[in-house]
């Protein structure tokens, strides 16, 4: 772990210059606002170790699939969002000296990124080679009231330099996308130009014909008197902008405001890009900085009204929860289902922005829950706005008939992912796309969506596991043969038993869904019967066959589901035996090795248990927890926060907390030390999941919402507000249990088992078990 950030409630703060984390800070103090966002790099050219990065949503580029050995199945090109011009370039300047962290003196250093406010603050004071000392103040928003909008506001006071500052806002054209491929060129400069106050840069992403348009202005004060000195135009191939200044004395201060305005072909029309940005960037000089700073803030407010979570005890928990809902709402702003949520959001370009299932495992329960806007359909729409492209890949592996095999890795449907053990073998991700339609029908209580459209997924899922599965006559079971779980670290394996599970219980829902739906929604039945070729009675039989037979690897003497054939014929270890110098084992292990032993990434077993907690009883969650969890790493992002709320189901409160902090601060304090790359952004939802499905116990058993509280040791409370069934409810959990409706007319719930009624307006309080 890497602890070099203070502890706040509301503030990410890196008090010292740390140039040897400058990577990680730049991930950490990442801004976004869901239609574009950048790593938290300075905003002056930096010539030591940095990751500059910008990115626009939904804009990508075709690149070359590039593997040794070519596979059938494999897509010759893949798309990936690149990085994207630097909007936010402000170059300071004295009369013969340029600011460059990497080269002057950094007497004192601090940077702020307030999550209640969504606004990035820098403060430092510097002296140059020359010994010209200034003292620099920055303050940086990506709007998330008006969604195309950058604002910069950059400070400079004098201590002792006597001479000319000048402040260079530039629109930077002139990117590197990738250090392994310097010259691969993904962008063309179609025009740029300025005005006396504006000026644009309007670019294109080769192959795909993306389109992206920069425009920016200024407003430039001296001591806070907004001055028109001339600017010198910058008209570079790549670059444009200005310079603007004025002479100074020691106290002396200038200012500049820089408003970019960032306008993409996914929304505009080509022709009018250029117009349409220079237009808004105008229109916002024109509003000010004020009045956007204070819209920004109203939007900011709204989001915490619906999602904050409070604990009282502990200011590391604290801080590290709403940093990660705060990051995740800088990603995805849920209005358009043309868009994702890549794991990396606008923090990195590993994995090129695309979406992994990560998506529907985690994003979409944290939505469905925690905001009554329709965030979540939104999501499941992408999926099924792309389902011919999934069963476009289903064919290419042999499939027919309507499979679909939606792809681990994608941006418009096509599969982008080309590692084979995992491309083609890991393909439990078809089962959580079933499992979030149903969640939303489940949690908002509307069939609508999947009569009209999630069932066509269903089935067209259904069918997959019908042609993927094979009959074994020694065991005259149903087994899935060569693929790979959840867990990544054990690659083409017979019978994963998480894999064979939610097969099983994806062929159960759409069994059970073609019933509701043919009998509630009969024309939408009929349509589906049309558009699918659906010979129910045939199809159903072969499907509760499949249900009825499938092979589930068991160990009945220890009383566990075992992961995958073969994983106990492993030497079975606890984690305690890897030294700690060796972790993480995917930094330092041979993949032979890793794929050898008993550990595992993030444990399947547990995962199904978590998913389809209703089929499971205490004592089967403890067992098969105590034997997995000492073997497990917790590489990957998605599995502390599982083990926690299973942790917490069975008592372990302690150890739910340990697993708890692991899932919140996992970028915070870098546990898998790789925080440099960018944050895990489809995963900080899985800390919201945590305390809600975890400490608070909440299931839905029986079509009733249900509550089972703990707490840990180290908190007073903890609070938060959960969605279900067009109701609001308000939980409070200290000393006593405290649950109020906030929205809705009337809703049953259980607690310890207790059946109540809440109604709007009145207030349940239960006093918490001695022993939780």
């Amino acid at each position: 772990m890497k602890k070099y950030l203070k502890t706040d409630e509301w503030n990410i703060i890196e008090d010292q210059f740390h140039p040897d984390r400058q990577r990680m800070s730049e991930s950490i103090f990442s801004l976004g606002n869901g239609r574009f966002g950048q790593r938290g790099y300075f905003e002056e050219p930096y010539s030591s170790d940095s990751y500059r990065g910008s990115f626009v949503a939904g804009i990508t580029f075709l690149d070359k699939t590039r593997v040794g050995w070519w596979k059938n199945g494999f897509p010759p090109y893949y798309t990936r969002i690149p990085k994207a011009a630097d909007w936010s370039r402000i170059n300071l300047r004295l009369i013969d000296e340029e600011l460059d962290l990497a080269g002057w003196d950094v007497d004192s250093f601090n940077r702020r990124l307030d999550m209640k406010e969504g606004i990035s603050y820098r403060d430092m004071e510097v002296t140059s080679p020359r010994g010209n000392q200034l003292r620099i103040h920055v303050e940086h928003i990506t709007n998330m009231a008006r969604p195309n909008l950058c604002l910069i506001k950059y400070s400079v006071s004098s201590i002792n330099y006597t001479g000319r500052i000048s402040l260079v806002p530039i629109l930077d054209g002139n990117i590197v996308d990738d250090a392994d491929l310097p010259n691969l060129k993904i962008w063309n400069i179609l025009r740029s130009g300025s005005t006396s106050s504006c000026a644009y840069l309007w670019t294109q992403t080769r192959r795909e014909d993306a389109q992206v348009c920069y425009a920016m202005t200024y407003q430039f004060f001296k001591n806070n008197k907004e001055t028109t000195a001339n600017p010198i135009r910058i008209e570079k191939e790549k670059q444009t902008g200005f310079s603007v200044g004025a002479d100074v004395k020691p106290g002396d201060n200038v200012t500049l405001i820089k408003y970019t305005a960032i306008a993409s072909s996914l929304y505009h029309e080509r022709s009018e890009l250029v117009e349409h940005s220079v237009a808004e960037a105008r229109e916002a000089k024109s509003i000010g900085w004020n009045t956007l700073v204070e819209e920004h803030r109203r939007a900011w407010q709204e989001i915490w009204d619906e999602t904050d979570v409070v604990i009282e005890g502990d200011p590391e928990a604290q801080q590290g929860i709403r940093y990660n809902i705060f990051q995740l709402y800088q990603t995805y702003r849920g209005d358009d289902p043309r868009l994702n949520i890549g794991p990396k959001g606008f923090t990195g370009e590993k994995y090129g922005g695309n979406t992994y299932w990560n998506t529907e495992l985690c994003c979409v329960p944290f939505f469905l829950l925690s905001t009554p806007k329709e965030i979540a359909k939104n999501l499941l729409a992408y999926r099924y706005n792309q389902l011919p492209k999934a069963i476009e890949n289903a064919r290419k592996l042999g499939f027919k008939d309507g499979a679909a095999l939606f792809p681990q890795v994608t941006n418009n449907g096509e599969e982008c992912h080309s590692e084979w053990e995992i491309t083609f073998e890991e393909i439990h991700r078809n089962n959580i796309i079933v499992y979030a339609i149903v969640q939303h029908a489940a949690l908002t209580g509307n069939m609508d969506y999947i009569a009209k459209y999630g069932l066509e997924v269903m089935i067209a899922v259904s069918r997959f596991w019908r042609q993927r599965v094979s009959f074994s006559q020694p065991k005259q079971k149903y087994v899935i043969l060569g693929v790979t779980g959840p867990d990544e670290y054990e690659n083409n394996v017979d019978n994963n038993w998480y894999t064979n599970y939610s097969c099983i219980q994806c062929l159960k829902m759409t069994l059970r869904f073609l019933e509701m739906v043919a009998q509630q929604y009969p024309d939408e039945y009929a349509h589906i019967r049309r558009i699918t070729n659906l010979d129910q009675v045939k199809e159903s039989a072969r499907w509760r066959d499949i249900i009825e037979h499938m092979y589930l690897p068991e160990d009945k003497e220890r009383g566990i589901f075992i992961q995958n054939d073969g994983y106990m014929d492993k030497v079975l270890e606890s984690t305690d035996n890897i030294p700690a110098e060796e972790r993480p084992i995917n930094q330092h292990w041979s993949w032979d090795r890793i794929l050898r032993s008993c550990y595992i990434k993030q444990s399947d077993v547990l995962l199904g248990l978590y998913l389809y907690y209703f089929y499971f009883d205490t004592e089967t969650v403890r067992r098969n927890f105590e034997f997995y969890e000492p073997m497990t790493v917790h590489e990957s992002s998605l599995s502390p926060h599982i083990h926690s709320i299973l942790a917490a189901r069975i008592g372990k409160v302690e150890k739910a907390y340990q697993l708890f902090l692991h899932a919140t601060r996992l970028d915070l304090d870098d546990y898998n030390n790789e925080a440099d790359q960018g944050l895990h952004i489809t995963s900080m939802p899985g800390s919201w999941l945590a305390i809600v499905r975890g400490f608070a116990g909440m299931q839905v058993l029986k079509e009733t919402l249900c509550f089972s509280p703990v707490i840990p040791q180290k908190w007073d409370s903890y609070s938060f507000k959960v969605n279900y069934l067009k109701n609001t409810l308000h939980i409070r959990v200290g000393k006593e249990i405290e649950i109020s409706l906030t929205a809705g007319s009337k809703v049953d719930i259980q607690v310890y088992g207790h059946p109540y009624t809440l109604e709007r307006g009145t207030e349940l309080k239960i006093n918490m078990p001695m022993c939780q």
